[in-house]
């Protein structure tokens, strides 16, 4: 009884362990994104997958997503060791071999389905693969520079994802405004979230000489450059709400973006760039702002 106790803790540990691992607010992000490009396809009645298909889509761009945030963890223990302490590689929880072996099994397990599912499919886990490779290992090592660096995440978060999704679950080449509406915003959006991010790893990003927005331009600058950036991602969508999108509920996407833009500037008011806590607590805002287009944007088509 003892050892199955003992047994249990253990497992629930490291799967707790893996949660982190995992990185949760990339899972989500992926996650939502998988369902909402579906049911963009799914309002303009081009939805040609099962659902067991869509829910393998779905593993396969988790494994994607734990390769890619794995690797950079095994190649930024050291520097997590001072700015992400709580990460299982940097305290210990999990070692190298266990770390690589997640990443190995995740990588291949994500190439694979992506594979057996479709073309479109393989080409856009393919691609995002690469790319957080190139981002993360060296000699390479493109999150070294800070314009390569953004490059690499708003590419795979906002066109290689959205588009690469969109043709697999349609299984047409035809991508309609809609789709390139929320690639659009969401490619905008990213580049916030890719120079924000850095914010908070100030110091161990300048003790392992990792050049980033933030060093370069200063914590206030770049607080202030991302809050006008994710402004302009939802003035943008209030335009083409009335302007360009037909098939999408302009009264539910207007009101919507309307006060998520005035909840971003009355929360960013809130934030004190001397507090660690405070600026990370406002990174994690940020994603759940673009957690909640890819929900309200597809609700929008699904209402037209």
């Amino acid at each position: 009884m003892v050892l199955n106790k003992q047994a249990n803790r253990s497992t629930s540990n490291w799967l707790a362990a893996f949660w982190q691992f995992s990185r949760p607010h990339t899972i989500i992000g992926t996650s939502l994104s998988v369902w909402g490009v579906y049911a963009i396809a799914f309002s303009q009645g081009l939805n040609t997958t099962s659902v067991l298909s869509i829910l393998a889509t779905w593993l396969a761009c988790l494994c994607g997503n734990v390769y890619i945030v794995g690797l950079n963890q095994l190649e930024d223990v050291a520097i997590d060791q001072i700015n992400k302490p709580h990460l299982p590689l940097a305290s210990g929880e999990f070692s190298l071999g266990t770390g690589r072996l997640i990443v190995a099994i995740t990588g291949v397990l994500a190439l694979l389905l992506a594979w057996l599912l479709s073309p479109y499919l393989l080409g856009m886990v393919t691609i995002s693969l690469a790319i957080g490779t190139a981002y993360s290992l060296p000699p390479i090592r493109l999150k070294k520079f800070p314009f390569w660096a953004a490059l690499c995440i708003f590419t795979v978060r906002g066109a290689v994802v959205n588009l690469g999704l969109f043709l697999h679950f349609s299984g047409s080449l035809i991508i309609p405004d809609t789709v390139w509406a929320l690639t659009l915003f969401v490619i905008v959006f990213t580049v916030a979230i890719a120079i924000f991010k850095d914010i908070p790893d100030l110091e161990g990003d300048r003790q392992y000489q990792i050049s980033t927005f933030t060093i370069a331009l200063g914590q206030e600058r770049v607080f202030n450059l991302a809050r006008w950036i994710i402004t302009l991602c939802y003035g943008g969508m209030l335009v083409a709400a009335v302007v360009w999108l037909p098939e999408i509920n302009p009264m539910f996407l207007v009101s919507t973006h309307l006060g998520l833009l005035g909840l971003l500037w009355w929360r960013s008011f809130q934030v004190d760039l001397a507090d660690k806590s405070a600026i990370a607590s406002f990174y994690q805002f940020i994603w759940k702002l673009f957690f909640l287009e890819y929900l309200i944007f597809p609700a929008a088509c699904l209402l037209s």
